[in-house]
């Protein structure tokens, strides 16, 4: 039978297990702080700041939020980071993408101090990643390597193949299955949208991650018998529902259940664990800033 991977209940252990840590901190008088910054009317950025917010305030993590009108000048958001970053009582900065297009977003990765880049996309914490040395793991490719551990999958020795190459999830994952550490030691493959013959290269893997923003790009018959399937895609797709849409993965669900060992659904298997994630890089950040240690989940 095939297990699912549950990743609301993983991310609820790690909530509860960072509350701890941030209680630990408080009693050394830190309280971890984060701070998230919208510049776009987008409905679902602002889905996602709010719901970042009210993880912080369930774990204690004071949450700190400023709006900026997307037809600002650049600068105004150029200037916010630097207050940010000037800030004792602001441990880690988030600022939610996309921008307008007049604002570069690889300026604004550049401008946040890598000390409070709880996202992990600064140059040189991707630089300190790739050397084996991560100052923070990003978010969702985190919360991939958690689920495993949650669930006892084996990397090591496991052919892996991640089907996307974005700077947020693919590369950074890819880096992390080969590593010499837990959760690593994996041989693995990156596959994109130039990939000739997918399905023999998915086909051959102990360990599909989806990742390709492709609504329902990988189905059973491309994944092999007992295979673990990580499907990190988010897409609405058009439904005959009261919402008029349904949430899908990057992976056709009930095709690959039936040949998989292991697989996550969508929603409730990657995204809660990146949330989490979050909060365990701000927390880290506020311990390392204050030079107090604190016991990670």
């Amino acid at each position: 039978m095939t297990e699912i991977i549950d990743g609301k209940a993983v991310a609820s252990d790690i909530r509860e297990e960072i509350t701890g840590c941030v209680e630990n901190l408080e009693a050394e008088g830190v309280t971890p702080g984060l701070a998230t910054v919208l510049m776009s009317d987008d409905a679902a950025s602002e889905t996602y700041v709010s719901m970042k917010q009210r993880d912080c305030e369930e774990v204690g993590i004071n949450g700190i939020h400023v709006e900026i009108d997307p037809e600002a000048p650049a600068k105004e958001l150029f200037d916010t980071i630097d207050d940010l970053n000037n800030d004792p009582e602001v441990n880690g900065i988030l600022v939610q993408l996309p921008v307008p297009d007049h604002v570069d977003k690889r300026e604004v990765i550049r401008a946040i101090d890598p000390a409070k880049d709880v996202d992990g996309f600064h140059p040189e914490n991707v630089g300190r990643l790739v050397a084996g040395d991560a100052r923070f793991k990003p978010c969702t490719p985190h919360g991939v390597q958690k689920l495993l551990e949650y669930y006892e999958i084996e990397t090591e020795g496991a052919d892996a193949v991640v089907v996307g190459r974005s700077d947020i999830v693919g590369k950074p994952l890819a880096n992390l299955f080969i590593q010499k550490a837990p959760q690593g030691n994996a041989t693995t493959t990156v596959c994109h949208s130039r990939t000739d013959d997918l399905a023999a290269k998915t086909g051959d893997a102990d360990i599909v991650v989806a990742a390709a923003g492709v609504p329902e790009f990988i189905d059973g018959s491309m994944i092999q018998e007992g295979a673990t399937v990580i499907d990190v895609g988010v897409n609405r797709v058009d439904a005959d529902n009261d919402k008029g849409y349904a949430l899908v993965g990057d992976v056709d669900y009930e095709s690959a259940e039936a040949v998989a060992g292991a697989i996550t659904p969508v929603p409730g298997g990657v995204g809660p664990m990146t949330r989490a994630m979050l909060l365990y890089n701000t927390v880290k950040a506020a311990s390392e800033q204050a030079g107090v240690d604190v016991e990670l989940p």
